[in-house]
């Protein structure tokens, strides 16, 4: 556990502790089958449900656990040391399905659609990148148009997480609905139900890693649902979805820190374990350098995602505290990731290992969430600089 932990209160502390233990007694003796079936871990999914992870950032009043967003991150940290497809199935299911709506949503809509996915018992998802729009989201193309009471959707969704396993109730569908007076797309966001009819959720991805994260295409076709349906403001969807975006950003560098970290941990206990020419290679100063700067990066990417939390607990500005957190931490995760493998040697290049799958799985941390070139366009403007 890196020391600046202990910096934290006692209710912080204690919660990272006890999800460490969870992390290691309950996901890691499953993490590798999942891994190798590409199976989704929904045994892992309900404890962590009963854990109450899924309502951490929430109010006790509407049956959250009262915590804050960095508590959330502390989870998701600690989850990601042993398997990052854990982690970002947490990580989407609060940040971009549950957060949402209880941000915007109306309380009919709170009542209707919050409680089951703060609970766990359902998982939602959020439709914004689309086969020809990703780090631009304003290149949408898929429409929602009003008709008797009603939106009808049409368009399609790519890469979108938890959109399609068994307990998914929703996508929230970020949609063109109109054209604004300057001739600009009008973007709103709208609530789709799994089962409705014109809405298909399409094959699984066969992909390099995340294998048992949920990530599928969407689809939809003559998609119809009360226009009650609508998430926040007409109007305010690119708003609305920048900010889910500035937020899941500082989840997605505390996932890339538990995976900085767990590559470090494994690769300590192995260069003591491990000899070569008489001696633990640890004891080499070409792996003991190798792992001090594994920890030096590590180290930096915690502070800065603690650092962007406690802003967006305290209300302050933080968007480009979250894109800098975004990108140091998923660096780290794969820079380490990368001098693990090479730690373990021929080890670190077979699967039964979990640095195996850490390099897999990281290198997607500096594409999702925004590229690591859009958070340093990001991170130019706020320091007054117009990178294009």
């Amino acid at each position: 556990m890196d020391s600046v932990l202990k910096q934290l209160s006692s209710e912080h502390q204690l919660l990272a502790e006890t999800v460490r233990a969870f992390a290691n007694e309950v996901v890691a003796p499953v993490a590798a089958l999942h891994d190798q079936e590409q199976s989704f871990p929904y045994e892992v999914v309900k404890g962590m449900a009963e854990m109450g992870l899924f309502a951490l950032p929430f109010p006790e009043e509407i049956g959250g656990m009262g915590g804050d967003y960095l508590s959330l991150c502390l989870a998701i940290e600690e989850l990601a040391k042993i398997d990052q497809s854990v982690a970002i199935t947490l990580d989407a299911a609060v940040g971009l399905g549950a957060m949402p709506i209880y941000r915007m949503g109306t309380e009919e809509q709170k009542e209707k659609y919050l409680k089951p996915l703060i609970s766990g018992q359902s998982l939602g998802a959020f439709g914004l990148t689309e086969p020809d729009s990703g780090s631009d989201a304003s290149g949408l193309r898929t429409t929602a148009r009003l008709e008797n009471d009603e939106w009808v959707i049409d368009g399609a969704k790519t890469f979108i997480t938890n959109s399609g396993t068994s307990i998914t109730s929703l996508v929230i569908v970020a949609c063109v609905t109109g054209v604004k007076n300057d001739g600009s797309k009008e973007f709103s966001t709208i609530i789709v139900p799994t089962g409705t009819p014109g809405f298909t959720v399409e094959p699984s991805y066969s992909k390099v890693g995340w294998h048992a994260s949920d990530t599928h295409p969407l689809s939809f076709n003559n998609v119809r649902v009360p226009a009650g349906n609508l998430l926040g403001e007409r109007g305010r969807g690119y708003a609305n979805f920048l900010q889910s975006l500035d937020e899941g950003r500082i989840a997605i560098a505390a996932l890339s820190v538990g995976a900085a970290q767990g590559c470090l941990d494994e690769s300590v206990k192995y260069a003591k374990e491990r000899k070569a020419f008489g001696k633990p290679i640890g004891q080499h100063q070409s792996i003991a350098f190798k792992i001090a700067e594994m920890q030096a990066r590590t180290h930096i990417a915690r502070l800065a995602y603690y650092h962007a939390a406690a802003l967006m607990d305290s209300g302050k500005e933080f968007k480009a505290q979250a894109s800098i957190a975004k990108l140091v931490g998923s660096e780290a995760a794969m820079d380490n990731a990368r001098q693990a493998t090479q730690i373990f040697g021929g080890y670190g290049f077979m699967n039964e290992y979990s640095v195996a799958r850490h390099y897999r799985d990281s290198k997607i941390l500096e594409i999702g969430e925004g590229t690591s070139e859009v958070q340093k366009i990001l991170i130019a403007r706020d320091l007054g600089l117009r990178a294009e």
